[in-house]
């Protein structure tokens, strides 16, 4: 066997090991520990499996054929991957509306009207997802809010990031959006027809 079929034999069984690592290290913290934001855990998860499989690297002498900047490109491939599978697995199917509106028509028998959407996010979407309860949690998990006497207050880091994301949404993201048949910039400035006679403001 050549030096780079034997390299390759060990980047590709470090990987699968990684893999199943982090999807074990996944499903028992899961169900078994508490987990206070879903992206985060799933952030932890990934790191926890890259340091076990990284250790096991320089550990095993079955993997001294690898040199050490390959180890470390290996690490940082792997860091990526659990990036990957938070942000696309479990983020996307907490967060998802899209996979709401699919499990909602599911459980309704395959049809809902579509004059009835709106009650169908207003009335059942929020309740069922507890959609405050975890959005607040989140924020207050990530700094960028605090609560005082029953008021949701900015913080000075989730100041910034407000402006940041308004900046990117008024200025990056695509101004001919396909809604419904019509492509619109609507969502570019989505407070641009937002009432102003509101009462829930923190006095």
């Amino acid at each position: 066997m050549g030096i780079q079929t034997a390299k390759l034999t060990r980047i590709v069984a470090a990987t699968a090991m990684f893999v199943v690592s982090m999807l074990a290290i996944y499903v028992v913290h899961s169900l078994y520990f508490r987990v206070n934001v879903v992206f985060y855990s799933a952030i932890f998860d990934g790191v926890l499996a890259t340091v076990l499989i990284g250790s096991l690297l320089c550990l095993l002498p079955w993997f001294r054929v690898l040199g050490g900047i390959e180890k470390a490109q290996l690490l940082v491939i792997w860091l990526l991957l659990g990036y990957g599978f938070a942000i696309s697995v479990p983020t996307v199917l907490d967060r998802s509306l899209s996979f709401y509106i699919l499990e909602k028509l599911d459980q309704r028998g395959g049809g809902i009207r579509e004059s009835a959407f709106e009650d169908v996010f207003t009335k059942e979407y929020v309740k069922e997802h507890h959609l405050v309860e975890v959005r607040l949690t989140e924020q207050l998990e990530s700094g960028t809010i605090a609560i005082d006497n029953g008021c949701v207050l900015l913080t000075d880091k989730g100041r910034r990031l407000a402006h940041i994301s308004r900046f990117f949404r008024n200025n990056l993201l695509p101004k001919h959006r396909l809604l419904m048949g019509q492509y619109t910039d609507t969502l570019t400035d989505p407070f641009r027809h937002s009432s102003t006679a509101v009462d829930y403001q923190c006095k």
